[in-house]
């Protein structure tokens, strides 16, 4: 065979497979496959493919094969990446069956003040908050899930170290200073079950943890009702709890200021 015919019959057979791999019977007996494996059977739209873990690379790399159009192979990898997901949730990485205490924490004024004084110090801000937040929440065992401009949300598997790690932040906070400005944090503290999807965590318990936060004042740690029923009230004293009135927030959630 000549390398012009040979190269006729590679282009012909290339052809044939991609057309077989698309046809609409093909891909539809792959989505319901899907279907009957465990896991999340949507696995690879870009909520469920966010993070840096291996499935989730992979994930986007075999979403991006179907952007033109569905295929049989797309859903077949999909498919097996679903599973390893889910295998690799069932050994106690999250899927919403684990307890984790949820942290928020932003800047109080942030916004007011780099409107003041431009980009160059609002950014040396940062990196130097982030270095002292941040720093503190991995010393204490803790879990960045994203960084949300002049905050950040994390996740402990530990209560107790959740707290010694928020203490800590505020403490580096009181140390740190830039063009005469000392930023003040407010951070928000609650324990429940997230569901987990990708590199994020989603539910109630994140709204509950985020409004707890928003909740806070000027360099006040907020701590749910939740959080407190773990924590030892000799080494970690609260203050008095109050309802907390919030969108998107049970109508029973309590909070108390951690002294």
């Amino acid at each position: 065979m000549s390398p012009d015919r040979d190269r006729r019959w590679l282009t012909r057979s290339a052809e044939a497979l991609k057309r077989t791999n698309q046809r609409d019977e093909l891909v539809a007996a792959a989505a319901r496959l899907r279907r009957l494996l465990p896991g999340d059977d949507r696995y690879g739209d870009p909520l469920s493919t966010t993070g840096r873990e291996p499935h989730a690379l992979l994930g986007r790399t075999v979403s991006a094969l179907g952007t033109d159009r569905p295929s049989a192979v797309r859903e077949i990898g999909l498919g097996a990446l679903q599973v390893w997901q889910a295998l690799s949730e069932a050994q106690g990485r999250g899927h919403g069956d684990r307890e984790v205490t949820i942290l928020f924490t932003d800047l109080v004024g942030f916004s007011s003040w780099a409107l003041e004084v431009g980009d160059a110090p609002a950014v040396e801000l940062l990196r130097v908050v982030g270095i002292a937040v941040e720093g503190s929440v991995t010393e204490h065992s803790g879990r960045i899930v994203k960084r949300l401009g002049d905050g950040i949300m994390a996740v402990f598997d530990d209560t107790t170290e959740a707290v010694r790690g928020t203490l800590e932040a505020q403490r580096r906070l009181g140390e740190l200073e830039v063009q005469g400005h000392r930023p003040r944090m407010r951070a928000g503290l609650h324990r429940g079950r997230p569901r987990r999807l990708g590199g994020d965590y989603l539910g109630l318990d994140v709204n509950i943890a985020a409004r707890v936060a928003d909740a806070a004042g000027p360099g006040e740690i907020l701590v749910s009702e939740a959080v407190c029923g773990q924590l030892d009230g000799e080494a970690f004293p609260t203050g008095r709890g109050r309802r907390l009135k919030a969108t998107g927030a049970p109508r029973d959630l309590r909070v108390h200021p951690l002294n």
